[in-house]
């Protein structure tokens, strides 16, 4: 199954999920209303066994049943209301006191609404103003007569929300840690196989035998950058997010060993401020940026050319961004993304959704430029 496709069928079953648990909320919410009309209805029976209601009054399923379902479905429909309520009103730390007022203040509102709809539907089957009772007082008492039990109903209801809330997000952490993983292991792969592919070893395998004859030292510089490099690859596998400093260490063995192979015709610049050293960036993001531009900004051409890598922190953000002074893009290929840039796009929505940028676009002073901006961090305990 190709990429695009297993991405369509995750969407896909991630609809699907959200409607059969949009159906499944329901049948929960009417099931425990269900489940608290036959408690109350037994209950009432075992008392009336037991003969602790007035001798003149007899005990009717049908009727019991009937007055139950109409106090408990009213509260199902009221359920959706009091869990929107907990998520506009959270009891967060920072603003519990306003939330827990405004709560509060709910309680009562659920409760007349509660006592509302019930005598609506009391009304199609009984007349409600018996022994002189007018409406209001009706009203009245049952709400106050009720006001317990739905306090204790509206944060049972508010509380189970929360519960869930948390259940759901534990699982969409996990399932979300899951899928950076699998990601992780992606881009190592990726690197081990660009590093490992048959012309890179054999363009550096090739100018090691030429070095052999020239320059002894170089060519066993070359053999340990080479070794390094691969080293640091597997050293970080595991870890989502390296400082800034690491990522750069690994990065500096594959040019130095790529400036080996292009000689005088690759320089490479490093522009980095000292302070975003620290931050952390996704593991191994560097190198297949670094990589493309070598592949279609210096490689194609005989002549000389030139690599800026830059790191800023600019408005909580660590800027990066690789130029080259190569040919550039045509305004036809700016939307025809490799793999390698295709999995650095994939890798930032998932570690930071919205709060990334990444762009590609030819530079005003030549060549091509690919700039990201993550959010600066110095450690795992700010994340």
């Amino acid at each position: 199954m190709s990429k695009p496709d297993f991405i369509s069928k995750i969407a896909d079953s991630s609809g699907e999920a959200g409607a059969s648990r949009g159906w499944m909320r329901w049948v929960v919410i009417l099931g425990a209303c269900s489940l608290f009309i036959l408690i109350n209805t037994a209950t009432t029976y075992f008392g009336y066994t037991f003969n602790l209601y007035p001798r003149d009054w007899v005990f009717s399923w049908r009727r019991m049943l009937m007055e139950q379902a109409m106090v408990w479905y009213p509260v199902a429909l009221l359920v959706p209301p009091i869990l929107w309520a907990g998520r506009r009103f959270r009891l967060e730390r920072r603003n519990w006191k306003r939330s827990a007022l405004v709560h509060l203040a709910l309680t009562f509102c659920f409760d007349a609404g509660v006592t509302i709809f019930s005598l609506g539907l009391f009304s199609l089957v009984e007349s409600l103003q018996r022994e002189g009772h007018s409406l209001p007082f009706v009203f009245l008492s049952r709400f106050v007569a009720r006001l317990p039990i739905s306090f204790i109903s509206y944060w049972a209801i508010l509380g189970a929300g929360y519960a869930f809330e948390y259940y759901r997000r534990f699982r969409e952490q996990q399932l979300q840690a899951s899928r950076l993983q699998a990601m992780l292991v992606e881009a190592q792969l990726h690197a081990l196989k660009m590093q490992l592919h048959p012309h890179f070893l054999f363009n550096t395998l090739h100018a090691i035998s030429a070095l052999m004859d020239e320059d002894v030292k170089a060519a066993r510089r070359m053999i340990a950058r080479l070794s390094e490099l691969l080293r640091l690859t597997l050293e970080n596998a595991g870890q989502q997010e390296v400082p800034l400093r690491q990522e750069l260490q690994a990065l500096e063995r594959y040019l130095e060993i790529e400036q080996i192979r292009f000689q005088d015709r690759l320089t490479v610049q490093l522009r980095i401020e000292p302070e975003t050293l620290e931050a952390r960036v996704p593991n191994l993001i560097l190198q297949p940026i670094v990589e493309n531009s070598i592949r279609h900004g210096i490689a194609p051409t005989s002549d000389a050319g030139k690599i800026e890598i830059r790191a800023a922190r600019q408005n909580g953000h660590l800027e990066l961004s690789v130029r080259d002074d190569g040919p550039g893009m045509a305004d036809g290929q700016m939307n025809k993304e490799g793999i390698g840039l295709a999995n650095t796009r994939s890798r930032l929505q998932q570690l930071y959704g919205d709060a990334h940028d990444l762009e590609i676009m030819n530079a005003v002073e030549g060549g091509l430029v690919v700039k990201m901006a993550i959010p600066f961090r110095k450690s795992a305990d700010e994340e």
